[in-house]
């Protein structure tokens, strides 16, 4: 049997296109790749039992990292049965997600559960350690763990057997429908350089296919990886004069939020597009990313 991938659209924020998960049809059973947020389990079962399944039959997750828009709802469906895969440095904060919950309760407020809902932690009976370049056996389908950090320290990109089809997470960045793809670069460990390495590594696969969860299927891979890296360094280099004159976050991102906005306008992105891109990327997520990327450089 030829594993059959749908992508289920979560509906983020009530905006179509902005975060998917990935349902994969096996001989050996589902695989779900990402959770999404709690706050959208609601879409995530439905998508499920539209495509004729349940939850409960969902038999692995693989996560690409623990980032709550990916990772929020896995403890829903460890709950039902399934067996959760996680990068090693993502292990402990599953099973304990307390420090992890406060941590981004700090940055969001009492918009924490709108946006993200509820993380509650999972038995470790239910969590498999994912080391670099592990193979996931399901019936006679195989998904290999490639470690990918950069835009986090705990990222994994998935590959599908030996298809030449890969689930990116974030590592591949950010592109809406037609749109430009843009890197997300939240702290606490963005690293470019290494991130920069993880693009390489894709391209060492020689992909055919990505799928983005921010969001959906691309094919033009060179073109893609090109213009990531691009990105990258031109955030990189556009706030260091920022931070070597000290300016603060808040004084940095209407200046950045303007030059994201230049950028995607040059690039003919639809305003519809605009809200989906900022739903799956906030800015000043990217500038205390950026900002905390060059203060430990130094």
């Amino acid at each position: 049997m030829t594993p059959k991938i749908h992508t289920i659209d979560l509906h983020f924020k009530n905006k179509s296109q902005t975060i998917a998960a990935f349902l994969i049809e096996t001989d050996g059973g589902l695989v779900l790749v990402e959770s999404g947020p709690d706050s959208t389990y609601p879409q995530l079962q439905k998508g499920i039992e539209d495509l004729g399944f349940l939850p409960s039959q969902v038999r692995w997750v693989l996560l690409t990292h623990i980032h709550f828009d990916h990772a929020g709802a896995a403890w829903r469906l460890a709950r039902l049965g399934a067996k959760i895969a996680v990068h090693p440095k993502g292990y402990k904060h599953l099973q304990d997600p307390e420090k992890l919950y406060k941590s981004a309760k700090r940055i969001y407020g009492d918009q924490m559960e709108t946006l993200w809902g509820q993380m509650k932690p999972i038995d470790e009976k239910q969590l498999h350690e994912t080391h670099h370049n592990e193979k996931i056996m399901v019936g006679n389908t195989t998904f290999t763990a490639h470690h990918t950090p950069g835009h986090a320290s705990h990222h994994i990109a998935w590959q599908l057997n030996s298809q030449k089809t890969i689930f990116t997470g974030d590592v591949a960045g950010i592109k809406i429908s037609r749109g430009i793809v843009v890197p997300p670069c939240p702290p606490p460990d963005l690293d470019i350089e290494q991130w920069l390495e993880s693009i390489d590594l894709l391209l060492s696969l020689k992909p055919d296919v990505f799928y983005l969860t921010h969001y959906g299927k691309v094919t033009a891979i060179v073109e893609h990886c090109s213009q990531l890296k691009k990105m990258l360094i031109d955030r990189k280099n556009w706030i260091k004069p920022y931070v070597d004159a000290n300016k603060t976050i808040e004084e940095i991102t209407p200046l950045f939020i303007e030059y994201i906005n230049n950028e995607l306008k040059e690039h003919n992105v639809s305003l519809l597009n605009f809200k989906r891109y900022e739903a799956a990327n906030p800015a000043f997520m990217s500038v205390e990313g950026l900002m905390r990327y060059w203060q430990t450089k130094q």
